[in-house]
């Protein structure tokens, strides 16, 4: 039940390293609800289920953008996660309905920094992440991982799509 440029929610604000806030685009969201294999015994959204819809965000939006992730692999390319950080703020429930609201951040040298977070159906900004990606080409076959430093013209311009947000 993916929904892509509904309304923004909540403006939200990373507090790492450096307090950021979304950029004047509207971020990519996609709803989900919480199911019973996200939960744990007491029905709390375990924290690794949160990784699994941050990589769904991630690929809708891509494909949102015009580049499916499978037309990437098929050509040898990855884009494998660096760097994931997760600030929970508040339990997510089994039965809770959740929107996580995504933006791509400008590339900071080889790095592509995305920006989430998980809103619940009241507005409350209940967990907010930052995942940074890298492109790596696997087609020289196994041992042969080169990161790319210059993304290919379909890539880049599916990243600049993705910087601009749902139109």
């Amino acid at each position: 039940m993916a929904a892509y440029g509904a309304s923004p929610g909540p403006t939200c604000r990373l507090t790492t390293m450096v307090t950021e806030t979304f950029a004047a685009s509207s971020p990519w969201v996609l709803q989900r609800q919480v199911l019973p294999q996200h939960t744990d015994h007491a029905g709390v959204m375990w924290h690794g289920a949160y990784l699994g819809w941050l990589e769904e965000a991630r690929i809708e939006a891509l494909a949102q953008a015009g580049l499916a992730y499978s037309d990437l692999s098929g050509r040898g390319l990855e884009l494998p996660v660096v760097s994931l950080t997760i600030d929970y703020r508040q339990a997510l429930l089994h039965g809770d309905r959740v929107r996580l609201e995504s933006q791509v951040l400008p590339r900071q040298g080889v790095r592509l920094p995305w920006r989430t977070c998980f809103v619940t159906a009241g507005g409350m900004v209940a967990a907010e992440a930052r995942v940074v990606l890298v492109l790596v080409d696997l087609s020289g076959g196994p041992g042969r991982r080169r990161l790319m430093r210059r993304l290919p013209d379909d890539l880049a311009a599916a990243v600049k799509a993705l910087e601009l947000g749902p139109g």
